[in-house]
Protein backbone atom coordinates (compact mmCIF):
# COMPACT_ATOMS: atom_id res chain seq x y z
CA UNK A 1 0.00 0.00 0.00
CA UNK A 2 1.35 3.22 -1.07
CA UNK A 3 1.17 6.26 1.67
CA UNK A 4 -1.56 8.25 -0.27
CA UNK A 5 -3.63 5.05 -0.27
CA UNK A 6 -2.55 4.67 3.65
CA UNK A 7 -3.99 8.15 4.09
CA UNK A 8 -7.30 7.62 2.34
CA UNK A 9 -8.25 4.55 4.31
CA UNK A 10 -6.31 4.62 7.61
CA UNK A 11 -6.40 8.83 8.09
CA UNK A 12 -3.03 9.01 9.38
CA UNK A 13 0.92 7.48 8.07
CA UNK A 14 1.32 4.32 10.11
CA UNK A 15 5.08 3.70 9.96
CA UNK A 16 6.85 1.40 12.86
CA UNK A 17 8.57 3.22 15.29
CA UNK A 18 11.91 2.79 17.13
CA UNK A 19 10.16 2.57 20.92
CA UNK A 20 14.08 3.89 22.01
CA UNK A 21 13.00 7.58 20.45
CA UNK A 22 12.67 10.24 22.74
CA UNK A 23 9.62 11.37 20.64
CA UNK A 24 9.97 14.45 22.98
CA UNK A 25 12.99 15.31 21.29
CA UNK A 26 12.29 14.24 17.97
CA UNK A 27 9.12 16.33 17.83
CA UNK A 28 11.21 19.23 18.75
CA UNK A 29 14.02 18.63 16.09
CA UNK A 30 11.49 18.58 13.69
CA UNK A 31 9.74 21.56 14.39
CA UNK A 32 12.97 23.60 14.30
CA UNK A 33 14.39 22.22 11.27
CA UNK A 34 10.71 22.61 9.52
CA UNK A 35 9.96 25.71 10.91
CA UNK A 36 6.84 24.42 11.92
CA UNK A 37 4.58 25.74 15.06
CA UNK A 38 2.19 23.13 16.99
CA UNK A 39 -1.14 24.27 17.78
CA UNK A 40 -3.36 21.92 20.41
CA UNK A 41 -6.93 22.27 21.40
CA UNK A 42 -7.40 21.77 25.29
CA UNK A 43 -9.28 17.96 24.35
CA UNK A 44 -6.11 16.82 23.31
CA UNK A 45 -3.94 13.99 25.30
CA UNK A 46 -2.11 15.84 28.31
CA UNK A 47 1.31 14.58 25.98
CA UNK A 48 -0.05 16.71 23.22
CA UNK A 49 -0.68 19.12 25.23
CA UNK A 50 3.01 19.64 26.79
CA UNK A 51 4.62 19.85 23.66
CA UNK A 52 2.42 22.22 22.01
CA UNK A 53 3.59 25.80 21.08
CA UNK A 54 -0.23 26.82 21.90
CA UNK A 55 -2.79 25.36 23.88
CA UNK A 56 -6.39 26.65 23.73
CA UNK A 57 -9.77 26.84 22.61
CA UNK A 58 -11.04 27.53 19.28
CA UNK A 59 -11.04 31.47 19.02
CA UNK A 60 -7.83 31.42 20.63
CA UNK A 61 -5.96 28.84 18.23
CA UNK A 62 -7.63 30.66 15.02
CA UNK A 63 -5.99 33.71 16.35
CA UNK A 64 -3.06 31.85 16.74
CA UNK A 65 -2.42 30.33 13.31
CA UNK A 66 -3.35 33.77 11.55
CA UNK A 67 -0.14 35.58 13.85
CA UNK A 68 2.29 32.57 13.15
CA UNK A 69 4.85 32.92 10.72
CA UNK A 70 5.87 29.39 10.94
CA UNK A 71 6.56 27.82 7.75
CA UNK A 72 3.88 24.75 8.68
CA UNK A 73 1.12 24.63 11.35
CA UNK A 74 0.67 20.93 12.54
CA UNK A 75 -3.07 21.31 13.79
CA UNK A 76 -3.29 18.88 16.81
CA UNK A 77 -7.06 19.14 17.29
CA UNK A 78 -9.81 18.03 14.89
CA UNK A 79 -10.53 18.36 10.54
CA UNK A 80 -12.60 21.65 11.22
CA UNK A 81 -9.64 23.79 12.92
CA UNK A 82 -6.86 22.64 10.43
CA UNK A 83 -9.15 23.95 7.97
CA UNK A 84 -9.48 26.97 9.95
CA UNK A 85 -5.82 27.67 9.78
CA UNK A 86 -5.79 26.78 6.38
CA UNK A 87 -8.33 29.95 5.93
CA UNK A 88 -6.49 31.81 8.10
CA UNK A 89 -2.99 31.46 6.33
CA UNK A 90 -3.26 30.41 3.01
CA UNK A 91 -0.09 30.06 2.26
CA UNK A 92 1.35 27.70 4.80
CA UNK A 93 0.85 24.07 4.76
CA UNK A 94 -1.43 22.74 6.95
CA UNK A 95 -0.97 19.53 8.57
CA UNK A 96 -3.53 17.06 10.68
CA UNK A 97 -2.17 13.73 12.72
CA UNK A 98 -5.21 12.19 11.52
CA UNK A 99 -7.40 13.00 8.61
CA UNK A 100 -10.11 10.86 10.60
CA UNK A 101 -10.40 13.01 13.46
CA UNK A 102 -13.38 14.82 12.80
CA UNK A 103 -16.43 16.43 14.42
CA UNK A 104 -20.14 14.82 15.45
CA UNK A 105 -21.08 18.44 15.44
CA UNK A 106 -19.45 19.54 12.10
CA UNK A 107 -20.72 16.00 10.78
CA UNK A 108 -23.84 16.97 11.76
CA UNK A 109 -24.12 19.90 9.63
CA UNK A 110 -24.00 18.90 5.76
CA UNK A 111 -23.39 22.11 3.55
CA UNK A 112 -25.65 20.61 1.28
CA UNK A 113 -28.66 20.64 3.55
CA UNK A 114 -27.91 23.80 5.29
CA UNK A 115 -27.96 25.67 1.80
CA UNK A 116 -31.53 24.38 1.37
CA UNK A 117 -32.67 25.46 4.71
CA UNK A 118 -30.60 28.90 4.31
CA UNK A 119 -32.89 29.53 1.02
CA UNK A 120 -36.19 29.35 3.83
CA UNK A 121 -34.95 32.47 5.88
CA UNK A 122 -33.79 34.73 3.19
CA UNK A 123 -33.67 37.95 5.12
CA UNK A 124 -32.14 36.33 7.96
CA UNK A 125 -28.50 37.10 8.59
CA UNK A 126 -26.39 32.96 8.85
CA UNK A 127 -23.94 33.24 12.14
CA UNK A 128 -22.29 29.83 12.19
CA UNK A 129 -20.56 28.21 15.62
CA UNK A 130 -16.73 27.98 14.34
CA UNK A 131 -17.33 24.09 15.01
CA UNK A 132 -18.23 23.54 11.40
CA UNK A 133 -17.14 22.98 7.86
CA UNK A 134 -15.09 25.50 5.49
CA UNK A 135 -17.93 24.97 2.99
CA UNK A 136 -20.49 26.09 5.71
CA UNK A 137 -18.28 29.00 6.98
CA UNK A 138 -18.23 30.04 3.15
CA UNK A 139 -22.07 30.23 3.10
CA UNK A 140 -22.03 32.76 6.91
CA UNK A 141 -21.98 36.05 7.40
CA UNK A 142 -20.21 35.93 10.87
CA UNK A 143 -18.61 32.97 12.42
CA UNK A 144 -18.48 32.70 16.46
CA UNK A 145 -17.23 30.57 18.92
CA UNK A 146 -18.89 29.48 22.38
CA UNK A 147 -16.68 32.49 24.22
CA UNK A 148 -17.91 35.22 21.95
CA UNK A 149 -21.24 34.09 20.78
CA UNK A 150 -23.89 36.06 22.62
CA UNK A 151 -21.58 39.27 22.50
CA UNK A 152 -21.78 38.86 18.87
CA UNK A 153 -25.20 38.80 18.28
CA UNK A 154 -25.60 41.65 20.69
CA UNK A 155 -23.42 43.06 18.57
CA UNK A 156 -26.36 42.77 15.85
CA UNK A 157 -29.51 45.59 15.35
CA UNK A 158 -32.56 44.55 17.53
CA UNK A 159 -34.75 43.63 14.57
CA UNK A 160 -31.70 41.54 12.63
CA UNK A 161 -33.03 38.20 11.68
CA UNK A 162 -30.95 35.34 12.59
CA UNK A 163 -30.18 31.98 11.62
CA UNK A 164 -27.41 30.30 13.94
CA UNK A 165 -25.71 26.82 13.48
CA UNK A 166 -24.77 24.33 14.09
CA UNK A 167 -25.25 23.65 17.51
CA UNK A 168 -28.71 24.08 18.82
CA UNK A 169 -27.80 23.91 22.57
CA UNK A 170 -25.29 26.67 22.25
CA UNK A 171 -27.93 28.71 19.97
CA UNK A 172 -30.84 28.21 22.65
CA UNK A 173 -28.47 29.05 25.37
CA UNK A 174 -27.31 32.38 23.07
CA UNK A 175 -31.24 32.99 22.50
CA UNK A 176 -32.00 32.86 26.26
CA UNK A 177 -29.10 35.19 27.17
CA UNK A 178 -29.42 37.97 24.63
CA UNK A 179 -33.34 37.39 24.46
CA UNK A 180 -33.29 37.09 21.11
CA UNK A 181 -35.53 34.87 18.55
CA UNK A 182 -32.81 32.40 16.75
CA UNK A 183 -33.62 30.33 13.74
CA UNK A 184 -32.00 27.20 15.19
CA UNK A 185 -30.43 24.47 13.28
CA UNK A 186 -30.36 20.89 14.42
CA UNK A 187 -26.70 19.85 15.58
CA UNK A 188 -25.34 18.92 18.56
CA UNK A 189 -21.76 17.61 20.38
CA UNK A 190 -21.86 13.99 21.15
CA UNK A 191 -19.71 14.79 23.98
CA UNK A 192 -21.92 17.65 25.14
CA UNK A 193 -24.88 16.07 24.59
CA UNK A 194 -24.37 12.58 26.83
CA UNK A 195 -23.96 14.36 30.10
CA UNK A 196 -26.42 12.29 32.74
CA UNK A 197 -28.47 14.96 34.30
CA UNK A 198 -29.46 12.23 37.25
CA UNK A 199 -25.47 11.02 37.99
CA UNK A 200 -24.94 14.93 37.98
CA UNK A 201 -26.87 15.35 40.60
CA UNK A 202 -25.73 12.43 42.78
CA UNK A 203 -22.26 13.94 42.18
CA UNK A 204 -23.02 16.62 43.13
CA UNK A 205 -24.54 15.54 46.78
CA UNK A 206 -20.94 13.74 47.08
CA UNK A 207 -19.24 17.05 47.05
CA UNK A 208 -21.78 19.62 48.05
CA UNK A 209 -18.96 22.21 48.45
CA UNK A 210 -17.69 21.67 44.87
CA UNK A 211 -18.76 24.33 41.74
CA UNK A 212 -20.10 23.25 38.74
CA UNK A 213 -18.93 24.67 35.44
CA UNK A 214 -20.22 23.71 32.34
CA UNK A 215 -19.93 24.49 28.45
CA UNK A 216 -22.82 26.31 27.00
CA UNK A 217 -22.92 23.43 24.01
CA UNK A 218 -24.57 21.48 26.96
CA UNK A 219 -28.19 20.31 27.22
CA UNK A 220 -30.28 23.37 28.95
CA UNK A 221 -31.22 20.63 31.65
CA UNK A 222 -27.59 20.76 32.55
CA UNK A 223 -26.88 24.37 31.77
CA UNK A 224 -29.97 25.08 34.79
CA UNK A 225 -27.87 23.27 37.17
CA UNK A 226 -24.09 25.55 36.52
CA UNK A 227 -22.86 27.73 38.86
CA UNK A 228 -20.75 28.96 36.30
CA UNK A 229 -21.60 28.35 31.91
CA UNK A 230 -18.58 29.47 29.22
CA UNK A 231 -16.02 28.34 26.94
CA UNK A 232 -12.93 25.92 27.52
CA UNK A 233 -10.71 29.14 28.48
CA UNK A 234 -13.61 30.46 30.20
CA UNK A 235 -13.98 27.44 32.38
CA UNK A 236 -10.19 27.29 32.93
CA UNK A 237 -9.87 30.85 34.45
CA UNK A 238 -13.44 30.36 36.80
CA UNK A 239 -11.13 27.90 38.20
CA UNK A 240 -7.90 29.03 38.60
CA UNK A 241 -9.69 32.87 39.82
CA UNK A 242 -12.33 31.03 42.01
CA UNK A 243 -11.09 30.13 46.05
CA UNK A 244 -13.35 27.05 45.53
CA UNK A 245 -11.21 23.94 45.91
CA UNK A 246 -13.56 21.26 44.29
CA UNK A 247 -14.72 21.71 40.64
CA UNK A 248 -17.16 19.00 38.71
CA UNK A 249 -16.48 19.94 34.88
CA UNK A 250 -18.77 19.07 31.83
CA UNK A 251 -17.45 19.76 29.06
CA UNK A 252 -14.49 16.81 27.41
CA UNK A 253 -12.15 16.00 29.93
CA UNK A 254 -9.14 16.80 28.25
CA UNK A 255 -9.45 20.65 29.65
CA UNK A 256 -8.63 18.99 33.21
CA UNK A 257 -5.04 18.74 32.07
CA UNK A 258 -4.61 22.21 31.95
CA UNK A 259 -6.68 22.88 35.20
CA UNK A 260 -4.85 20.69 37.62
CA UNK A 261 -1.16 22.27 35.97
CA UNK A 262 -2.63 26.00 36.95
CA UNK A 263 -3.80 24.84 39.85
CA UNK A 264 -2.53 21.79 41.41
CA UNK A 265 -4.23 22.26 45.25
CA UNK A 266 -7.75 21.86 43.50
CA UNK A 267 -9.92 18.84 43.04
CA UNK A 268 -11.79 18.30 39.43
CA UNK A 269 -14.09 15.78 39.38
CA UNK A 270 -15.52 15.46 35.16
CA UNK A 271 -19.14 15.36 34.84
CA UNK A 272 -20.88 11.83 34.20
CA UNK A 273 -21.93 10.79 31.07
CA UNK A 274 -24.97 8.25 30.78
CA UNK A 275 -22.98 5.91 29.98
CA UNK A 276 -20.29 2.96 31.70
CA UNK A 277 -17.65 6.02 31.49
CA UNK A 278 -16.62 7.68 34.17
CA UNK A 279 -15.85 10.96 32.13
CA UNK A 280 -16.60 12.19 28.68
CA UNK A 281 -13.43 12.22 26.09
CA UNK A 282 -14.17 13.06 22.70
CA UNK A 283 -13.24 9.68 20.20
CA UNK A 284 -11.92 12.29 17.08
CA UNK A 285 -10.42 14.36 19.71
CA UNK A 286 -8.17 11.49 21.19
CA UNK A 287 -7.41 9.64 17.71
CA UNK A 288 -4.31 12.15 17.55
CA UNK A 289 -1.44 10.47 19.63
CA UNK A 290 2.49 11.35 20.19
CA UNK A 291 3.43 9.12 17.89
CA UNK A 292 0.89 10.30 14.96
CA UNK A 293 2.13 13.82 15.63
CA UNK A 294 5.95 12.53 15.49
CA UNK A 295 5.17 10.61 11.92
CA UNK A 296 3.09 13.67 10.61
CA UNK A 297 6.10 16.25 11.02
CA UNK A 298 8.09 13.64 9.79
CA UNK A 299 6.06 13.03 5.94
CA UNK A 300 4.53 16.59 6.37
CA UNK A 301 1.45 14.68 5.81
CA UNK A 302 -1.70 14.42 6.06
CA UNK A 303 -1.87 17.89 4.70
CA UNK A 304 -5.14 19.88 5.11
CA UNK A 305 -5.80 21.51 2.11
CA UNK A 306 -8.79 23.82 0.96
CA UNK A 307 -9.97 25.28 -2.42
CA UNK A 308 -9.68 28.45 -3.14
CA UNK A 309 -12.71 29.76 -3.85
CA UNK A 310 -14.08 28.44 -0.43
CA UNK A 311 -10.84 29.98 1.36
CA UNK A 312 -11.74 33.49 -0.07
CA UNK A 313 -15.40 33.23 0.90
CA UNK A 314 -14.53 31.62 4.30
CA UNK A 315 -12.33 34.49 4.88
CA UNK A 316 -15.24 36.94 5.44
CA UNK A 317 -17.24 35.70 7.88
CA UNK A 318 -13.79 34.92 10.15
CA UNK A 319 -12.30 37.99 9.98
CA UNK A 320 -15.70 39.88 10.88
CA UNK A 321 -15.74 37.95 13.53
CA UNK A 322 -12.33 38.68 14.73
CA UNK A 323 -13.33 42.48 14.01
CA UNK A 324 -16.26 42.27 16.40
CA UNK A 325 -14.08 40.75 18.66
CA UNK A 326 -11.27 43.25 18.54
CA UNK A 327 -14.16 46.27 18.75
CA UNK A 328 -15.64 44.27 21.75
CA UNK A 329 -12.12 43.60 23.52
CA UNK A 330 -12.97 39.80 23.47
Amino acid sequence: MNTFEELNSKGFIDELIDPSLDLFAEIKRLKKEKNAVILAHFYQEPDIQDIADYIGDSLGLSQEAAKTDADIIVFAGVHFMAETAKILSPNKKVLLPDLKAGCSLSDSCPPRLFAKFKEKYPDHMVITYVNCTAELKAMSDIVCTSSNAVQIVESLPKDQKIIFGPDRNLGAYVAKKTGRDLVLWNGACMVHEIFSQQRIVKLKNRHPEAKFIAHPECEDVILQMADYIGSTTGLLKYTINNPASEFIVATESGIIHQMEKASPNKTFIPAPPNNSCACNDCPHMKRNTLEKLYLCMKNELPEVNVPMDIILQAQKPIEKMLEISAKLGL
